[in-house]
């Protein structure tokens, strides 16, 4: 069985940094893709940054620059570095991960990012 569990959420005021952190427990073929999804109310559900086993990193548009995501495959763990947060960073982000092929089938329970003066 899978499982994901994210911490570090909170409130920042713009500018401001954050770390979040993804642990995982199950078998690693699991952890294949993982990365962080993020959903704010009345938005879209968006894919943050995602990170494959071997390192290779793909972030949206709209955070490049800011955010930062790694993982340690040896103790299955994940984090995004959230840096120059802005109010619209404001979401509920949530760790994922896949097995080969198969997207991202796993999710955590999610972590509340609140970006506000």
């Amino acid at each position: 069985q899978v499982q994901l569990v994210e911490s570090g959420g909170g409130l920042v005021q713009p500018g401001g940094s954050l770390r979040l952190s993804c642990a995982a427990a199950g078998s690693i073929e699991s952890f294949y893709a993982m990365g962080w999804y993020r959903q704010a109310p009345g938005k879209q559900r968006e894919l943050v940054a995602a990170v494959t086993r071997d390192g290779s990193t793909n972030y949206a548009d709209s955070v490049k620059g800011r955010f930062t995501i790694s993982r340690d495959n040896a103790k299955k763990t994940m984090t995004l570095q959230m840096n120059s947060l802005k109010p619209d960073d404001t979401a509920v982000y949530y760790c994922v991960s896949g097995r080969p092929g198969k997207g991202y089938e796993y999710w955590g329970q999610g972590t509340q990012v609140t970006v506000s003066s």
